[in-house]
C-alpha cells in the first residue's frame, strides 16, 4: 500500500516536533537529543533490534532514525548486523564501563542517607543483595539515644525484614506478598527479624534501571508503629527515587513504574 506522504509528513511533526522543542527550549541539540534516544531504546534483553522496532519505540521517522544509526555506527555506539538488525557497538560498552569506573556510590548514597536520617529522625541504611543474603553496604546513625544498629557487611537473610523483602520483591519473587510490594513500591516489618525492630524500605535501581538494592530506615517498634511506618513511606521512596535517578540517569523504557510514579 502507497503511503500518503502529507499523512506521513503530519505523524512526523506529531511524534518528532515535541521532542525538538524539549531540546531547544533547553538549550540541547536536536539530533543529539534523538541518538541518545536511540541508544536508549535497547533494554537489558536486547541482542539487537531491527530498524522497525527501533522506530517503534523511539518513536521516531524511519528515515530519520537509520541517519542516525548509520552515524552512530561510523563512532562504534551500534553495529549493524549481517540481518539488517542493530545491536550496540564497543564504543558504548566503553562509556558504560568508564562511567562505572569513575562512579563513586558511596559519594552519592551516604549523602542520600544522612538527608534521610535527619527527615524521619531515625538511622538509615543502603542494603544490597549478597547471592541469597543481603548485606548493609552504608549506614547513618539517627540522632536518638536510643536506636537500632545494624552491623556493616553482615550477611542477613532476604526474606526476613523490610530491606530484604523489598529486594526479592524487586527481582521477580513469586507471591501474592510480594506482588503488592512490587505495587506499593515499599514494605514495612515489625519484629520480623529482631524482636522489637521496626524497618521500612524502597527500592533502588542502577545502571540502565536494574536493581541495584533497598534503601530504609529502622528503629524501636515502640517509636515506630505501624502507622507512622507508613507515614515515613513517602519520604523513604521519595530518597530511593532520587538515589535511582543520580544512579541510573533519566527515565528509559526499562524505568519502573512506581518509581516515575512517586518521583516529584
Amino acid at each position: 500500500m502507497k503511503r500518503n506522504s502529507k499523512t506521513g509528513s503530519a505523524l512526523k511533526e506529531v511524534i518528532e516536533t515535541p521532542r525538538e522543542a524539549d531540546a531547544e527550549a533547553s538549550g540541547g541539540v536536536t539530533a543529539v537529543t534523538r541518538a541518545l534516544q536511540l541508544l536508549d531504546t535497547f533494554g537489558m534483553q536486547d541482542e539487537h533490534l531491527s530498524l522497525a522496532e527501533l522506530t517503534r519505540r523511539s518513536q521516531m521517522h524511519k528515515t530519520t532514525a537509520l541517519r542516525l544509526l548509520r552515524t552512530l555506527a561510523l563512532a562504534g555506539y551500534v553495529v549493524q548486523r549481517e540481518d539488517g538488525g542493530w545491536r550496540l557497538g564497543p564504543a558504548a560498552g566503553w562509556l558504560g564501563a568508564r562511567y562505572q569506573a569513575s562512579f563513586d556510590a558511596n559519594g552519592v548514597v551516604e549523602p542520600m542517607l544522612l538527608a534521610l536520617s535527619q527527615a524521619t529522625g531515625e538511622s538509615a541504611a543502603f542494603y544490597v543483595r549478597e547471592g541469597n543474603s543481603r548485606t548493609c553496604l552504608a549506614r547513618v546513625e539517627g540522632p536518638q539515644p536510643i536506636r537500632h544498629h545494624a552491623r556493616m557487611g553482615a550477611m542477613l537473610p532476604l526474606d526476613l525484614g523490610s530491606p530484604g523483602r523489598v529486594i526479592l520483591a524487586f527481582s521477580g519473587e513469586p507471591g501474592k506478598l510480594y506482588e503488592d510490594i512490587r505495587k506499593k513500591g515499599y514494605h514495612y516489618s515489625i519484629g520480623e527479624r529482631e524482636k522489637n525492630v521496626a524497618t521500612v524500605s524502597a527500592p533502588v535501581f542502577g545502571l540502565r534501571w536494574a536493581l541495584l538494592g533497598s534503601v530504609c530506615i529502622s528503629g524501636p517498634a515502640d517509636r515506630l508503629p505501624k502507622a507512622k511506618l507508613i507515614g515515613h513511606a513517602k519520604t523513604i521512596m521519595k530518597a530511593a527515587n532520587e538515589l535511582s535517578y543520580a544512579l541510573a540517569g533519566r527515565p528509559t523504557a526499562q524505568t519502573p513504574a512506581v518509581v516515575s510514579t512517586w518521583h516529584p
